[in-house]
């Protein structure tokens, strides 16, 4: 067990299509931790706050950005280092694409959930752990403590192109329900000023969660794709910083909503792509 705790994305590589058994640890300070997979832990502090926050990286493999801020607090977590204020759910979705440095194994598994991984005659591991994932979730969310929660879920990713707006966020099709400008105000904090307004259902990871048990939900796109030890973490740290606070801080406080400080996109229209064969005839060097 001490293998699991010492270095948990080690570990969780090491078995990269999940691990039977399921581990606990109990921190100095009462904080308690459950292992339910490889990639699976579960953070609840001895006094909970109100939140269930998701935090999920590696959907894509190749994203590693994301995955050593996760790991680093995991590992602050175990340390003592990084306070826990509320019950977290870190997920590191896709080891095994992270071993062999891809955006996926066999398939895109961002487009394999609110029940896409059991479509259609296509098998394999990665729709298999994307369903594991899922349940995870509905596991985490509905065994809360009793009362009034409030439910949160950053996916978070970066991306494989060059983008003019290098940080931002895709908001799950909301079918009518209202934007939280709160939540507005925290990716900003997290440096993410620009919002890609979802116009249909999707099976990405955060519009199941959105969709499915009602969370706060997004797409966090946080830079651009590069190997383990190369990413500059200086551009990463607003996100880092906002992150570690929502962990550790009963509440978190934000300046006055402005307007003008937010760039929103809404979907214009969609292509589907049905074939192999079809391409979008851009540059590989050309930004989105």
């Amino acid at each position: 067990m001490d293998q699991v705790f010492s270095n948990f994305l080690n570990w969780t590589r090491e078995h990269e299509w999940g691990y039977p058994e399921q581990f606990q640890k109990t921190l100095d300070n009462g904080t308690q931790l459950t292992v339910w997979d490889s990639g699976v832990l579960v953070v609840e502090p001895k006094h909970t706050g109100d939140k269930d926050i998701i935090l999920s990286c590696a959907v894509h493999g190749n994203e590693t950005a994301p995955i050593e801020i996760c790991s680093d607090i995991i590992q602050d977590i175990i340390s003592g280092e990084q306070t826990v204020a509320h019950r977290v759910l870190f997920l590191i979705a896709n080891p095994a694409s992270i071993n062999i440095e891809q955006r996926f194994v066999e398939e895109n598994m961002n487009r394999l959930f609110s029940g896409a991984h059991s479509q259609g005659d296509q098998q394999n591991k990665e729709r298999e752990r994307a369903k594991k994932i899922e349940g995870y979730c509905e596991r985490f969310y509905t065994s809360a403590p009793q009362g009034e929660r409030r439910r949160y879920h950053y996916d978070l990713h970066t991306a494989i192109r060059d983008s003019k707006r290098e940080k931002f966020a895709v908001h799950p099709f909301t079918d009518g329900k209202p934007y939280h400008r709160e939540q507005l105000q925290f990716l900003l904090a997290c440096g993410v000023d620009t919002i890609l307004l979802n116009q249909q259902p999707t099976t990405t990871f955060s519009y199941f969660s959105y969709n499915t048990f009602g969370a706060q939900a997004f797409t966090v796109e946080l830079g651009k794709v590069k190997k383990f030890g190369e990413n500059n973490r200086a551009d990463f740290q607003a996100a880092e910083d906002t992150l570690r606070r929502l962990v550790g801080e009963q509440a978190l406080s934000f300046p006055e909503f402005e307007p003008e400080q937010h760039f929103m996109f809404a979907e214009a229209q969609t292509i589907n792509r049905q074939h192999e064969e079809f391409e979008l005839n851009f540059a590989d060097d050309v930004a989105n």
